[in-house]
């Protein structure tokens, strides 16, 4: 019996491409907030990282250099050993006084390193890389930025920012004299009339801060609250903009007992300035505050009613900024003290429903996430549905194109496939493991560690008001359901209609939007719906084509279910064109519907494979590096969806050639490798014995790529001065094409086990200290231990104890892979299993019987539980009556399969040992039994006596009472199947 693989998450999710339009097709299965950085569909950490105004500049020599670790020199500038002839100065003293000479160079060396010149930025590099060995080099930097108000502000800034990077770098080992001369350069002038010097002053503060410095510094926080009541205002922001930034980067520890809670003078403190005349200054109290909402901090609680009450009287504030952060307070306390909201709901909703508008698209977008958290509350329905009528208009509205999103997308551009790509299309992307689920799961495996959180400045930046109130249509079309129609249905004829194709690409998405959360309503309109957005494939327009494939994709379930030459024809054959548009986002958006085509209809596609084997193939030559990606991702997909079906010499012969040849392509370093491996993994499992032909140089570069990647592992583990970190992505993703030959290739893969050292590579592999790596491992040993027993066998003595350790729930992946392992080796090794039985029992009925266990998990543990009794049905019988009932809920909703029938013969032969474990529990046994529909004879058989031996046992009139607590299904099944 084949076991699928599911990769959790679906693979596009995990390219982070970054999304070109809204919706990003390639994001398929993981929804819209695969924009916004850490928010997952989940709704798990809702608030992005802080976005600082003013704290990143582009990157320069300089401003990149942290610098090479400072050796044992202590000598200052000038020294003998200096580079460069600066003279002597004392770092000691708290008057430091810079070298005129020394300055100047110092001066020359940042001019330079603003040179656009290549040359000059590398001697810059190696000139810092020297400098940094002597301490004073900070004080120079220090005085320039704080002191030498003759020089431009752009040089004194970057004097600041290279400094910061050397806190960062090594501040521990700075002199003290050296640290404390820095500390009061920036307190002494975080006032300076530049705001542009301030705000890196301001970083630098924070960044000594987060070094450990704010136990370190205690002088630091009662000094900037104080400079808040300056009469200057430079010295008021800027003190403002630095505590703004600890808020940020320190909220924890400002509401700890290590800094004797300074937030419970700091919160009545901001609260007060919310008032103040300067509305920068306001925005920055606003948000200092806003950093304590999420972490429910103490201070901030006990001051809630105050907090809501100054933000209400802020509400229609003048200044955009100030609305802003307004917004965003709201929409955090509606998730953390929605109770102190609920009495002014209505005001509340009514101002949103404003700012959702606001001219200001910050404000309007902040405003816009209120709807997002708004339909994660269970009030919703209750509070909005009398605003529907208001809001639905208003977020449609939003998600047109502006003007300026139509200029970055290069909108007017219809064909632009022959434009190489630029580097920054293409986003770095991590492969995520193999994880071993049953037969029976169509669904993702569930597993915390296998959420995925794109947060990182770029995903925020996408985020945008069109992306945000698609995202709140998605959210509350799943709150309302049909309800949201009337509201929407009058407003969407006109939008898909329009003649104005920024309009109509709007209507379309809006279409898609609703596409899950109102799916039955929509279903009498989608034999009219379904032909037009076909139609709109051949759009004029590039950007309504790919929002029509985007569109389509979200329907294909309802397509799939109709009568194939309705609609999954038509569809297919214009995706199939699209995939091949002469523009690059369409071709993106089609590949990407496509793909999500492919694991709706499965087998479907079998009577087509010829032609679109041939358009993917055709794609090869045509597509651009990052869309390549994503067509590996199709080509993947197809295997995974058609199966065996793929394995026709006609198609071998198509599809393999091209694969092969980028396959040669690649060198071992190259990060192209993981989607195609993955590719190839996906090609190898579904061809069978047809990739036989390719299997040994393929096999041969995985266990390279492994065997390479842990002495890289070792060499850094031992020498992290000498070597650089490998990426374990490499060892990943190579450990899950082998897992995918074994399971492809059978028994045909033991010449290719035998003339290599995988048991090796594998041993080390199963003790890394990345799960993600243990994750993959364990599948491939499952997989080696079906295909060729023959080499696993001399080394589960070995394997065994470290396949019990890894039965840890902490890391779900990893304990189900080692789960299902341990449960594959059972069935081989028979009664010799005996002597590991008790390394990982234990830990087995511990993780059935956890609360909130994953489905996926629970069902490979009773699995396991029940083989283990099968083969050593005396050693696992005595702990009966501790898993019996989890282990038949468990499986009472898997369909019949192998590794069912291997469990219920277990479970079987442990009742006729210790029947006395199921008596309790026997009505559940009851019920996993009936939920067999075919059972072989010889498991039949075991299942009568079993039933008839406890009626038996019990007596007739005991049994009928027993047996009235059956639901009528149950007693019916038994009696019809069983005779009881």
């Amino acid at each position: 019996m084949r076991i699928h693989r599911v990769p959790s998450p679906p693979r596009m999710a995990r390219f982070h491409i970054p999304p070109p339009a809204l919706p990003s097709p390639q994001l398929r299965g993981r929804g819209w907030r695969s924009w916004r950085g850490p928010r997952t569909w989940a709704g798990v950490d809702r608030r992005p990282p802080p976005v600082r105004r003013g704290r990143s500049r582009p990157a320069t020599a300089a401003t990149t250099s942290a610098g090479a670790q400072p050796g044992t020199h202590t000598e200052p500038l000038g020294s003998s050993a200096d580079p460069g002839p600066y003279p002597r100065s004392s770092p000691c003293a708290m008057d430091w006084q810079p070298d005129e000479q020394g300055l100047q160079q110092v001066l020359q060396l940042l001019k330079d390193s603003q040179s656009p010149n290549t040359a000059t930025q590398r001697i810059v590099q190696d000139k810092l890389k020297q400098l940094n060995q002597f301490p004073d080099f900070n004080n120079y930097l220090i005085f320039v930025l704080t002191r030498l108000k003759s020089e431009d502000e752009p040089t004194r800034s970057l004097s600041g920012l290279i400094l910061k990077n050397n806190v960062k770098a090594h501040y521990q080992s700075f002199p003290p004299p050296v640290a404390d001369f820095i500390k009061q350069e920036c307190l002494n002038n975080i006032g300076d009339a530049s705001s542009l010097i301030r705000a890196t002053i301001g970083i630098l503060i924070t960044t000594i801060a987060s070094k450990g410095e704010l136990q370190m510094w205690p002088e630091l926080l009662p000094q900037l609250c104080n400079l808040l009541n300056s009469e200057d205002y430079n010295t008021c922001e800027g003190a403002f903009g630095a505590l703004q930034k600890i808020c940020e980067d320190s909220s924890e520890l400002l509401d700890s007992d290590a800094l004797n809670r300074p937030l419970n003078i700091m919160i009545p403190k901001f609260l007060q300035f919310f008032k103040h005349c300067s509305p920068k200054i306001r925005s920055h109290a606003i948000a200092c505050v806003n950093q304590f909402i999420m972490d429910r901090a103490q201070a901030l609680m006990d001051n809630i009613d105050t907090f809501i009450e100054h933000l209400f009287a802020l509400a229609v504030d003048d200044d955009p900024e100030v609305r802003k952060n307004v917004c965003r307070a709201l929409v955090m306390l509606l998730e953390v003290r929605i109770d102190r909201l609920i009495p002014h709901m209505h005001s509340i909703i009514q101002y949103m429903l404003q700012r959702t508008q606001d001219h200001d698209e910050n404000v309007a977008l902040e405003a816009c996430e209120f709807w997002l958290t708004l339909a994660e509350q269970p009030i919703c329905k209750e509070v909005l549905a009398s605003h529907l009528v208001q809001l639905i208009p208003i977020l449609v509205n939003g998600m047109k194109y502006s003007e300026i999103d139509i200029i970055l997308l290069k909108g007017d551009v219809e064909e632009d496939e022959a434009v190489p790509d630029s580097e920054q299309d293409i986003k770095p992307r991590f492969h995520k493991s193999r994880t071993v689920t049953l037969p029976h799961e169509a669904e993702r495996p569930d597993g915390s560690e296998d959420a995925e959180d794109d947060d990182d400045d770029d995903a925020l930046s996408d985020w945008n008001l069109r992306k945000c109130s698609a995202a709140a249509l998605d959210v509350l079309a799943n709150v309302f359901r049909e309800e949201l129609l009337p509201h929407l249905l009058p407003l969407l004829k006109g939008l898909l209609f329009h003649p104005e194709w920024v309009v109509k690409e709007s209507g379309i998405l809006v279409l898609g939007a609703i596409a899950e959360g109102c799916m039955q309503g929509m279903v009498p309109y989608l034999p009219e719906l379904i032909p037009h957005l076909i139609q709109c494939l051949s759009d004029k327009k590039a950007l309504v084509r790919s929002i029509a494939c985007w569109t389509l994709s979200r329907y294909a379930h309802w397509v799939v279910s109709q009568p194939p030459d309705m609609h999954l024809k038509p569809l297919m054959t214009e995706l199939l064109k699209r995939i091949l548009d002469g523009n690059k986002r369409v071709q993106e958006a089609a590949c990407s519907a496509f793909a999500t085509l492919e694991e709706e209809a499965c087998t479907e596609l079998v009577p087509y494979l010829s032609y679109i084997l041939d358009t993917l193939v055709f794609a090869f030559g045509k597509y651009q590096h990052k869309n390549l990606l994503i067509l590996y991702d199709a080509i993947g997909t197809l295997a995974d969806s058609v199966g065996h079906h793929l394995n026709q010499p006609e198609y071998i012969q198509k599809l393999m050639p091209p694969l092969i040849q980028k396959w040669n392509e690649l060198k071992d370093e190259d990060k192209d490798l993981f989607p195609l491996l993955e590719c190839l993994s996906s090609v190898a499992t579904a061809l069978q014995s047809g990739f036989l032909p390719y299997c040994e140089p393929v096999y041969q570069r995985c266990v390279t790529l492994v065997q390479k990647t842990l002495a890289q592992a070792m060499m850094y583990t031992q020498h992290p001065e000498q070597y650089e970190a490998p990426d374990k992505d490499f060892m990943i993703v190579a450990l899950d094409l082998l897992s995918g030959l074994a399971e492809g290739l059978g028994g045909h893969v033991e010449q290719l086990v035998a003339r290599s050292n995988i048991m090796t590579l594998l041993f080390q592999c199963m003790q890394d200290s990345m799960p993600e790596v243990r994750q993959s491992s364990f599948a491939l040993l499952g997989d080696l231990t079906k295909a060729c027993f023959i080499h696993v066998k001399p080394c589960i003595a070995e394997f065994m104890p470290i396949l019990g350790t890894n039965l840890n729930p902490e890391f779900i992946s990893v304990c189900n892979n080692a789960t299902w392992a341990i449960g594959e080796i059972c069935m081989q090794m028979g009664a010799e299993m005996q002597p590991y039985v008790q390394m990982v029992l234990n830990n087995l009925v511990e993780i059935i019987n956890r609360p909130n266990t994953p489905k996926t998990l629970l069902e490979n543990t009773a699995i396991t539980i029940g083989r283990l009794g099968y083969v050593c049905p005396q050693e696992v019988a005595p702990m009966l009556q501790q898993f019996i009932r989890p282990w038949c809920t468990s499986l009472r909703n898997i369909r019949d399969n192998e590794e069912k029938d291997s469990a219920f013969r277990g479970i079987c032969m442990m009742i006729g040992v210790n029947p006395g474990g199921v008596v309790q529990d026997f009505i559940f046994f009851c019920d996993a039994v009936a939920s067999w529909v075919s059972p072989k004879d010889d498991l039949r058989d075991m299942f009568y006596k079993i039933l008839h031996g406890f009626k038996d046992q019990v007596g007739e009139e005991n049994w009928q009472q027993f047996s009235e607590q059956f639901p009528p299904l149950l007693k019916e099944r038994l009696a019809a199947f069983y005779g009881v």
